[in-house]
């Protein structure tokens, strides 16, 4: 399983960005996606993640509304908009997946229920 994202750079706050995450997996409905970031200095932390389908979603608190996790599993790909940026949203953003099994939840917030891991799209949000 390959993920890539892209769709990171270097905006102003205020502005909006769409991050995406290709994934090079057989059944991309079989998984359930996630987005995490990981700023300078702190820990990986849980932004949103959505089911197989795309119908439910599940989000971080510091979110509020600014962020929408959505996916087209026709194209394999998954992606964060991300409205009203601030300089404190800078950080490197990794998608995920987990495989989807009968025991596991995709609404979580826990990297260590995702398998797999992109290598990270960085966003750098200027005051």
């Amino acid at each position: 399983v390959q993920l890539v994202e892209s769709g990171g750079q270097l905006v102003q706050a205020g502005d909006s960005l769409r991050l995406s995450c290709v994934a090079s997996v057989p059944t991309f409905s079989n998984y359930g996606m996630g987005w995490f970031r990981q700023a300078p200095g702190k820990e990986r932390e849980f932004v949103a993640s959505i089911s197989w389908s795309g119908d439910s979603a599940y989000y971080a608190d510091f979110t509020k509304g600014r962020f929408i996790i959505s996916r087209e599993n026709a194209k394999n790909t998954l992606f964060l908009q991300m409205n009203s940026l601030k300089p404190e949203d800078t950080a490197v953003y990794y998608c995920a997946a987990q495989l989807r099994t009968r025991a596991r939840v995709w609404a979580t917030s826990d990297a260590s229920d995702f398998d797999y891991w992109g290598q990270g799209t960085q966003v750098t949000v200027s005051s």
